[in-house]
């Protein structure tokens, strides 16, 4: 253990050195040769991702802005003029001279009036669909989220991803992500670089994250690059805004259930900027309002609180603080109370060491925790957990030729998962449960690079180190036979001190990807992709729960291990104003954990006595047609998919179905720009039902009828779900004003589709009164049935929008 830590600090050691050298050697590694700059939004200093920039007299001569908007690539023949082009801008030309200065240069974009009345929902450039090696890649902005039709009238990321192929959900009104067969705890979801362990209020309902504070949103379901691990489904990489650097600006909304406000400005010069933004429901005023006094003591409500600070010194460093709050709670009438609470910071730093070289610095922390409070005399109890995830990460990139690129660095990771506090208001009443703190200490290095080996064929590969240890203090099990049965006794306990290795895990995870162009604007695309995932769920919830519990891989449970391989074809139509793309893929998954009938896993330490392992796999195809360009915008997306698990001691070993398992799912986005103050949104879904287990019959115990289910899992399903939902949105006739305002009307599940949500199979008592003809007594007849419960009809909802 002592061995394995002072190597993993070493390499931190001599990646820091490295580091500070180039920033202090700096002057003597620039390139001769190179035009270096940024390119910035005009009106609000934000870098613009994907510009292109070009020699005028040789077009082919050229480049693209990275995230932050940074270019660099080599000197042509001077004189001679750069063209600087981005999508929804003013192309700006700017001329040069042998004597003029070619390195640190700025350009300021401005959208383009002439195209006003088109809409641009995609910030990359327009060949992207093509030409890049993105496999299994979506992309959202923060404005396109915001025109799609939302429930109670909140716009919600993660319901927006939903919508994209190869994504599924639980059921209705759930936020969680069941991507290309995983499950929801394999998606890593990252604010800036830092983890969130539950990126949902009102138990799944909504998503954490205030669409105002979003830039842009990234799903890796595919090719996950080599830089980013520990999960084995998908990646879900999102970015907060950066505040306006030139002027004080606005956003906010007033909705049915929640108010919101963004406000982003300069902070003390034009080199500095903040942005703070808020969100809070207001369903407890409404329960205080009730003339039911039993409603007016409930609580119920959420709020969130995220900022955002960068400060720019010089042309070559941007330092950018993250921060994200958020909390939940529900009180019934002071008998019971559950709350949930996120808190995520992450700081960054970019440097552009050269011409060629540039460093990226993150630090971060993810905190997590729940209460439950019963109030009660006698049987009260507080229970209450929290965990979190404390990690630093190192990455170089190096640009040596102008079409190939090199990433190389380290990411390091803590987790600590803290023993259960459990109080009771009782002394007397003790049930016979204790907890031990679970800690996780994981290093992983990586190395990727990409490269146009020739005009058709673009290729990217990476290969990344993984090595886990759980470390004391912590305590492992032993039982009698030495595996953890349920009806296994333990025999004896080993105690480890802090710091101490209680096991060790470790693994190749390989990347590979290409694109071959068969024609010029159609392409080949296939990748290949392996995965380690050290901490998993143990829950009997599918889609999700706040209290639902993470284990970390240890003596009896090994870390689960994906591997997906996947081939696709793209093609761009129209001058690039459609995209079409055709997927398919196959993943295996070894190591899957799925919970014993009747387990429980909250008031147990040793859950691998609740706990069995086995494998599974998921194959698929995915259709996308996409438009981003003109006055209706939207996609179209079709995936037709299976998913199965096979562990032994469920479904008497045979493979099965999980919950969201659903083979056809089908989505229509489309916004439509009818004029400049009106647009009309709509979307489409359907899917097939859930897989479920359907009682076969039933017996009477104790005078009630219970049902009786088949030892098969998930052999019947739910009626196959579909819905529409329709939004309208107005803007003022305040063009000019300091204040701008909007209306936006929605209408979810719009032709009031009754999609279950549960079944509950019991006797249904009828009308009828009989009369026992031996006693004379009074008896209500009644019949097994079975009773649908539908969450939403028809449910209208009305917001105003603002910005000054």
């Amino acid at each position: 253990m002592l061995g394995f830590n002072f190597v993993a600090f070493r390499y931190v050691c001599i990646l820091f050195i490295f580091v500070f050298l180039s920033a202090e050697l700096d002057s003597f590694a620039q390139s001769i040769g190179q035009v270096s700059g940024q390119v910035l939004d005009g009106q609000s200093g934000e870098p613009l991702p994907g510009a292109a920039i070009y020699w005028e007299n040789q077009p082919t001569k050229g480049t693209v802005t990275d995230v932050n908007g940074f270019f660099s690539f080599p000197v042509e023949p001077l004189p001679n003029s750069l063209k600087i082009s981005f999508l929804g801008y003013e192309a700006v030309r700017r001329s040069f001279n042998k004597k003029d200065e070619l390195a640190e240069l700025k350009f300021f974009l401005s959208p383009n009036e002439m195209n006003l009345s088109e809409v641009v929902v995609s910030e990359r450039r327009e060949d992207y669909n093509v030409k890049s090696t993105a496999i299994g890649k979506s992309e959202i902005s923060g404005d396109e989220l915001r025109r799609i039709p939302a429930l109670f009238g909140e716009v919600d990321l993660l319901r927006g991803i939903q919508l994209l192929p190869g994504v599924n959900t639980a059921g209705e009104g759930t936020t969680g992500l069941f991507v290309r067969g995983g499950s929801s705890d394999q998606n890593l979801i990252q604010i800036d670089g830092a983890p969130i362990y539950n990126p949902s209020h009102f138990f799944g309902f909504f998503s954490v994250f205030n669409p105002d504070a979003i830039s842009d949103v990234a799903l890796y379901k595919g090719n996950i690059p080599a830089n980013f691990g520990g999960r084995a489904s998908s990646l879900v990489d999102i970015s907060l805004k950066e505040g306006n650097t030139q002027k004080l600006k606005g956003d906010g909304g007033i909705g049915s259930i929640s108010s919101r406000i963004t406000v982003d400005g300069p902070l003390f010069s034009d080199d500095a900027s903040f942005l703070i933004s808020a969100r809070r429901t207001y369903a407890d005023v409404f329960l205080g309002l009730s003339s039911n006094e039993s409603l007016r003591e409930n609580q119920l409500y959420f709020y969130d609180l995220s900022g955002k600070l960068m400060w720019r010194k010089g042309e070559k460093n941007k330092f950018t603080f993250s921060t994200y709050y958020g909390s939940d709670f529900l009180g019934l009438s002071e008998q019971f109370g559950l709350g949930w609470n996120n808190w995520i910071n992450s700081f960054n730093w970019d440097r552009q060491i050269n011409d060629k070289l540039f460093l990226d610095v993150t630090a971060y922390y993810s905190f997590y925790k729940y209460k439950i409070t019963v109030s009660d005399e006698d049987n009260g109890f507080d229970w209450s957990n929290y965990f979190s995830e404390t990690g630093g990460k190192i990455a170089f990139t190096y640009l040596p030729e102008d079409d190939t690129e090199l990433k190389f660095g380290m990411h390091s990771q803590l987790y600590y998962f803290a023993p259960v506090d459990l109080q009771f208001s009782n002394d007397e009443n003790l049930l016979p449960f204790e907890s031990t703190t679970r800690i996780g200490f994981q290093n992983s290095f990586f190395i990727a690079g990409k490269s146009e080996v020739s005009e058709k064929l673009s290729v990217e590969a990476g290969l990344r180190w993984s090595a886990y240890q759980q470390i004391g203090n912590g305590t492992n099990y032993l039982y009698e036979g030495g595996e953890p049965t349920g009806d296994a006794a333990i025999s004896d306990t080993l105690n480890y001190s802090f710091g101490e290795r209680m096991k060790f895990f470790d693994g190749l995870e390989p990347r590979v990807a290409f694109r071959y162009l068969l024609t010029d604007g159609l392409a080949l695309k296939g990748s290949y992709n392996r995965n380690y995932q050290y901490i998993q769920v143990a829950s009997n919830s599918s889609a999700g729960l706040p209290i639902d519990r993470w284990i970390p891989a240890g003596k009896y449970i090994e870390p689960i291990r994906s591997d997906q391989v996947s081939l696709g074809l793209f093609k761009n139509l129209n001058d690039n104003r459609w995209e079409l793309s055709l997927e398919g893929y196959y993943r295996d998954f070894r190591n899957i954990i799925d919970l014993k009938q009747d387990a429980n896993v909250l008031f147990k330490d040793n859950v691998e006595t609740e706990i069995l392992t086995g494998d599974g796999w998921a194959y698929g195809l995915e259709f996308m047609l996409r438009k981003n360009i003109g006055k209706t915008t939207g996609w179209l997306s079709y995936t037709w998919s299976r998913v199965y698990r096979q562990i032994e001691g469920i479904n008497m070993d045979l493979p099965y179905n999980p919950r969201y398992d659903r083979p056809h799912d089908l989505s229509l986005v489309l916004t439509h720009q009818l004029n400049e103050r009106l647009s009309f949104s709509g979307t489409f879904v359907y899917t097939t039902g859930v897989a479920v287990t359907f009682p076969v019959g039933s017996y009477v115990l104790d005078n009630q009828r219970i049902p009786l289910y088949d030892a098969y899992r998930n052999n019947s399903r739910f009626p196959d779900y579909h819905r529409m939902d329709l939004s309208l949105t107005l803007k003022n006739k305040d063009k000019g004003r300091w204040w701008k305002g909007s209306w936006n009307f929605s209408v979810y599940n719009a032709y009031g589709r009754k999609n279950p949500f549960s079944y509950q199979f019991s006797d249904i008592k009828n009308n009828d009164i009989n009369f026992d003809s031996s006693e004379g007594i009074p008896v209500v007849s009644q019949r097994p049935g079975v009773v649908k419960t539908y969450l939403f009809g028809i449910l209208p909802s009305v917001t105003y929008n603002f910005t000054f």
